[in-house]
Formats: C-alpha cells, structure tokens, sequence
C-alpha cells in the first residue's frame, strides 16, 4: 500500500502555490497527491503533471460535481451534459497523468430531492456510466464510485449499494472508493465494507471522523488497515483531511476546521501516522 495526500488538506481549487509544496511531500515520505477536481478547464493539467513527475510523486484525482450537473436529473439533456462533464473529467485525469480518478459522481453534493432512490434515477446512472466505458479505456483510466454520507446524497451510501450499482454498469475500470469519514456515519463495520467491496475495491481515503489529524477520532484505522491486509488491497492509502489556513480562501477547513492544526501537519503528521499503521521504515 502506498501513501498519499489530498489536495482538500490545503484547498479546493489548486495552484502554482500548492505544486510548490510539492518537494516537501516527497521529502515526508509520501508517494502521491490527489488533485481535487470541480472544474477541469480550472486546472493547469500540464503543470500538475511536470510537478508530479519531477518530484517522483503519483497522481491521482477526486473528481466532485459542480452545481447544474447532474446524472441523476429527469431531464435527459441535463444527463447528457453530465456525461460530458465526466468524459472531461476523466480526460483532464490523463492529461495530468493520473491512472486513478473517484469521487460521488453520481449526483451533486447536497442533491436531496427528499425522497429516497428512485428505479429510474438507478437506470439513469447506470446508463451515464455506461456511456464513459470507451473513454476510460482510451484514457487507461480507473473510476472509483464513492458512497458518501446521507447528509450529502440519497443515491449512494453504502459499500453494498455501490457494489451493486458498479456490477449494473459492468465495466473492468469502474470500482469502488472507500471514505473512512463516510464510512464511519453510514456503514455497520468499516472492515466488513472493505470486504463486501474487495472485489471492486480501487482506492481508499483515510479521513478522521472530524476529517482533522488521523488517529487523534475514533475511526478504528488499525483494523481498516488489518482488513485491507486480508483483502489484499495494494493501492493508496491517501489521507484526505480538511485543513485551516487563514490566507487560503479556498480550503474546506475554512469555517469549521481546527484552528491549531495547519495543512502540513494533517498531511505529514498523517503521513507518519499511516507508517506507523503499516510499519513502514521513515522515508529515505
């Protein structure tokens, strides 16, 4: 298993500044950063992929749907737009570099049209999904669907629900994501959701269940790790905590994270965390 950190530890829209950091991930022993993904023409995919390479880091991309795009909409052309959307997505992902995109692109975030998942909302994602297939494999690019928390969507919640919906789409590059942050709200058993999705499992985001320093919550990391072991997963472990910084307007941490705890420390300390969970040697 590897190491990376996301971008949403500093903020959600990147630039030159953040690629600039770039040096010290490598130096904190971490191997990989996750680009965060709202607009891809916002994002400089040729910058991202000189930094990442030039500084032996892995790419990887957490795609979030902006407002008005939605493929779950009962307006077939607000579908259609939203495949689009995906399709450039994932097309930015491979001009960057990356192999591995995820996110809850299924619906946007807060899309809660209070009532619960309907048949055809099912069959029209599956058929948006269904529509990228070509793209993913012209892109060698992997999709991992990520169930988020009922606070945040009525479509996706749990790990047996995106099994079931990744088995109706049927496309070797479409898997599953795991979020500890909403894995711990939604799931009974954050090592039994990692087992019903080992078949499909593709990329894990380590997150606190304050989304703030990793092992300073109760999300039981240790046996999340112990389950991935016995699934054999080998993908990243990419720490995905919300940061403060009073000059970044930008950051998720903005209005609620913790005021003492700076970007860095979530991404190094959680980085030496995570060694420790896998008894890692400090990078050289």
């Amino acid at each position: 298993m590897k190491i990376g950190v996301s971008g949403f530890a500093w903020t959600s829209k990147l630039d030159q500044t953040h690629l600039d950091r770039f040096p010290d991930l490598r130096n904190n022993g971490i191997h990989g950063f996750e680009v965060p993904m709202f607009a891809p023409a916002d994002l400089d995919a040729a910058a991202i992929r000189r930094a990442s390479e030039a500084n032996g880091l892995e790419c990887t991309v957490c795609a979030i749907l902006p407002p008005g795009i939605n493929p779950i909409s009962p307006d077939a052309a607000k579908r259609a737009t939203a495949r689009n959307h995906v399709i450039r997505c994932i097309e930015t992902a491979a001009e960057m570099g990356a192999h591995q995109m995820g996110g809850p692109l299924y619906a946007p975030i807060g899309y809660l049209p209070g009532h619960r998942r309907t048949a055809d909302e099912w069959d029209w994602a599956v058929e948006v999904f269904q529509g990228i297939g070509e793209t993913l494999d012209r892109c060698k690019v992997n999709l991992g669907i990520e169930p988020v928390n009922r606070s945040e969507t009525h479509f996706l919640n749990t790990a047996a629900d995106t099994l079931a919906f990744c088995a109706a789409i049927g496309h070797p590059r479409v898997g599953i994501l795991i979020d500890t942050f909403h894995a711990n709200i939604e799931e009974k058993s954050i090592p039994g959701a990692v087992r019903t999705a080992s078949s499909r499992l593709q990329h894990v985001h380590m997150s606190e269940n304050d989304r703030g320093l990793l092992g300073s919550g109760h999300v039981e990391f240790s046996k999340l790790v112990a389950a991935l072991r016995e699934v054999r997963y080998d993908g990243f472990l990419m720490i995905e905590g919300f940061g403060y910084s009073g000059s970044e307007k930008n950051c998720l941490g903005a209005l609620w994270g913790d005021l003492n705890i700076t970007p860095e420390e979530i991404a190094f300390e959680g980085a030496a965390y995570v060694r420790g969970l896998l008894r890692l040697r400090p990078f050289l």
